[in-house]
């Protein structure tokens, strides 16, 4: 078996290219050989996978996923798109400057914070958008004890 990481894949058509940690040349993969569900398959991922002479080159089979893709705006999204949203009517968000505990905000004062910086960076959100989003960085935040 030999690992890689993939650097493309259409879910739409099932199919890729994943690079071997070893070198070479990038190896073709077809959403038939996965072990496992093509939702989890994105760029990034890291997978083990056998290496056979296709038709039209190295061709990777029995993929199975090691490590999933790490998570970018896109596949964060994606993936808590059906996650319980924040409430959508949140108090105003204090100022760091003003806050006397020194404590990390809480998870609502985030998810304000958040909603802010998506409405002005990126105006032409969708209100879906900007909750699948906030929801994305929410939980990210939460996983990493950072509210």
């Amino acid at each position: 078996m030999v690992q890689g990481k993939v650097i493309r894949f259409d879910e739409v058509r099932g199919y890729g290219f994943v690079a071997p940690d070893t070198g070479g040349d990038d190896v073709f993969i077809h959403v038939n050989d996965l072990e496992f569900d093509k939702r989890h398959l994105a760029v990034g991922a890291v997978v083990d996978f056998a290496v056979e002479d296709g038709d039209r080159g190295l061709k990777a089979s029995t993929v199975t996923l090691v490590a999933p893709a790490p998570a970018t705006a896109a596949s964060a999204v994606s993936a808590v798109a059906h996650a319980a949203p924040v409430p959508a009517f949140l108090p105003p968000l204090p100022d760091a400057a003003s806050r006397a505990d020194g404590e990390a905000p809480s998870e609502r004062e985030l998810a304000v914070e958040v909603t802010e910086v998506l409405l002005a960076g990126v105006p032409t959100l969708t209100a879906e958008q900007v909750l699948a989003a906030r929801g994305a960085f929410v939980a990210v935040a939460r996983s990493h004890g950072w509210i």
